[in-house]
């Protein structure tokens, strides 16, 4: 019986030699492994021949996609992707101000992008653009992006796929009306790139600027329960009472 080999990749996270692979991989890895083996078949040059052997390992590599343990508690907001975060910020959006967390993947992260949330697609915006390194700000607007909003039961989540400089293609699965379950795997990102993530100011934040995260893992926010929605209502109210103002009702 063949025996599962646990090792550990350069970003400190066990992987299994033998679980899947996003289907690029098998495409670039067997490519580049075919022609190593005609490169040697036609020179019988080891330096030749070892070249596209090393690229067919990497790309091997590169599209790894491993399983992860996807917390189970209600009212998780979970990282839509492997990286660091590089940014923690209020922005405005069309709902009102809103909490987004820029979240940075190098060549050695795996590019896999999962659901922040539970709920239903009800937006997918894919937008041409530039390729700025993503750890510039202005990529968030001027990159080649894909924006999707996904609609839980306590707030809606919104996530882009951001190319960045060596990042080409953006690759989404779902469709407007899909369900999607919390961690699950909605598409990926080809090298270097950024996935941000804007929730509301309500969820109660779980990361800080510079931490690592893992896709479909990491639990980046808490959203609100309804009982904690009444509470920040009634603070609201007797806010608004102390200082001689009526709340308008719900």
């Amino acid at each position: 019986m063949l025996r599962e080999r646990i090792r550990w990749d350069c970003c400190g996270e066990p992987y299994n030699l033998f679980y899947a692979m996003v289907r690029d991989g098998y495409f670039y890895g067997l490519g580049f492994g075919a022609a190593g083996v005609l490169v040697w078949v036609a020179t019988h040059v080891l330096l030749l021949t070892v070249i596209p052997l090393l690229l067919a390992t990497f790309f091997l590599w590169f599209f790894r996609d491993p399983e992860r343990e996807i917390p189970e508690a209600p009212g998780l907001i979970v990282s839509p992707a492997d990286g660091k975060v590089t940014a923690i910020e209020t922005v405005s959006t069309e709902a009102g101000p809103q909490r987004r967390i820029s979240i940075f993947l190098n060549v050695f992260n795996v590019h896999v992008n999962r659901a922040p949330i539970a709920g239903n697609i009800q937006r997918i915006d894919y937008k041409k653009g530039k390729y700025l390194n993503a750890m510039n700000p202005e990529s968030a607007t001027q990159n080649e992006r894909n924006d999707v909003e996904v609609a839980g039961e306590l707030c809606t989540v919104a996530f882009s796929q951001i190319a960045g400089l060596l990042a080409r293609r953006i690759v989404f699965q779902k469709r407007i009306g899909d369900w999607v379950h919390r961690g699950e795997r909605v598409g990926l990102i080809k090298f270097g790139s950024r996935v941000d993530v804007v929730f509301p100011l309500s969820c109660e934040l779980q990361v800080s600027l510079g931490q690592h995260v893992r896709g479909g893992a990491s639990i980046l926010a808490i959203m609100p329960s309804s009982d904690m929605e009444e509470e920040l209502l009634a603070a609201v109210s007797s806010e608004a009472s102390s200082f001689g103002l009526e709340s308008e009702p719900v």
